[in-house]
Parts: C-alpha cells; sequence; structure tokens
C-alpha cells in the first residue's frame, strides 16, 4: 500500500446559495441592523438589489435578497455554511421575517489550496501529457488543468502549490488532489 500523503489541503472559502422560502423587506432589515455594531450592512438598491449582510461570528458575508434567496460567501468548511445560515436566519427574525420553512442549502463551490508534498512540478511536461491542461508562463504562471470527474479546475505551480475550485464537496476536492497527484507521479512531471 502505497503511504498516505498529506497534500496541506485548507479550504479558503466555500459559496452557497440558501432559500429561506419566505419574502424579506429589505428596507426594514436595513434600518434595523444599520446600528448593530457587530454586523456590517449596507443597502443602496439603486446600485445593488440585494443588501449585504456580514456578520463576524462564524466570519461570513451574505447578499440577502427580498425574494428569500441569500449567496454566503466567505466560509472555511460546509459545516461554517449551516452555522452561518442559522445564524442569518437568527438574525433575519429579529427584523420581523417569518421562517417556517427548512432552508435549502446548495454548496455551489469550494476554494482550497494545498501543495503535492512539496515536491515541484515540471509544469511543461504535464501541459504535453494532461488533456485538458492550459499552460502560458507569459500570461499566468500556473497551469490551468480541467478535471471530469470530480468536475473541478486545480491551479498547479511549479512549487507543487495549488489550488482547487468547482468542487460541490470537501470530499471531491481531496479526490480532484489526489488524481492529480497520482497522474502527475504516472507521466513521472515531478522532479526531484
Amino acid at each position: 500500500m502505497a503511504p498516505k500523503i498529506d497534500y496541506g489541503i485548507v479550504i479558503q472559502n466555500v459559496v452557497a446559495s440558501i432559500n429561506l422560502f419566505t419574502t424579506i423587506d429589505l428596507v426594514t432589515a436595513y434600518q434595523t441592523l444599520i446600528d448593530d455594531d457587530d454586523l456590517f450592512v449596507s443597502y443602496n438598491p439603486e446600485t445593488f438589489p440585494g443588501l449585504i449582510l456580514k456578520i463576524k461570528k462564524p466570519k461570513i458575508s451574505s447578499l440577502v435578497f427580498s425574494s428569500g434567496k441569500l449567496v454566503l460567501t466567505g466560509a472555511k468548511s460546509t459545516q461554517m455554511v449551516h452555522e452561518g445560515v442559522q445564524q442569518m436566519i437568527k438574525i433575519l427574525r429579529t427584523v420581523g421575517t417569518k421562517i417556517t420553512e427548512e432552508p435549502e442549502i446548495i454548496v455551489q463551490n469550494i476554494v482550497a489550496s494545498g501543495h503535492f508534498n512539496h515536491r515541484t512540478i515540471n509544469l511543461e511536461l504535464a501541459a504535453l501529457w494532461l488533456e485538458h491542461s492550459m499552460y502560458e508562463p507569459e500570461q499566468f504562471p500556473g497551469l490551468i488543468y480541467r478535471l471530469a470527474e470530480p468536475k473541478t479546475v486545480l491551479l498547479l505551480f511549479q512549487s507543487g502549490n495549488l489550488v482547487c475550485t468547482g468542487a460541490k464537496t470537501e470530499e471531491q476536492v481531496r479526490q480532484a488532489v489526489e488524481n492529480t497527484y497520482n497522474t502527475l507521479d504516472e507521466i513521472n512531471a515531478f522532479d526531484f
């Protein structure tokens, strides 16, 4: 059995869409929450139809729309998304929003960083062998690698560092990184 490799995966951001199945009075929410020192609230319907609401614990931001839909960003895990949604519900209830149904939470994107066990990558060689990859070092120093399964995009750097985006679960991040490592190892793209 091959030794377990530490990819140093760190979730940097989780973006989720939420449906509260109710309407929200954004004017009332803004007027009520603007004086709360624990929140950052911004609402300018002439420039953007949603209310921007940032909370400190967990440290997340949300776009809140009158339709009862939210876009939540800044979470460092899917668990933090659920905690953030509960906090948002609590805050919105204080301004008179009636929330009776269980919210629908859909993770749209997970962005993570990591490394390939601190092994450097021959990006020119990798670009020759990896299907669905693009490497133009004069435009961007990393190789862009699009995986079909799981459907993700990895940015690979010569240092062995990486960024993974497009995953819907934390397991998909791990799987994408592991699959890419194994593929790079098979084509001898790691420098020693």
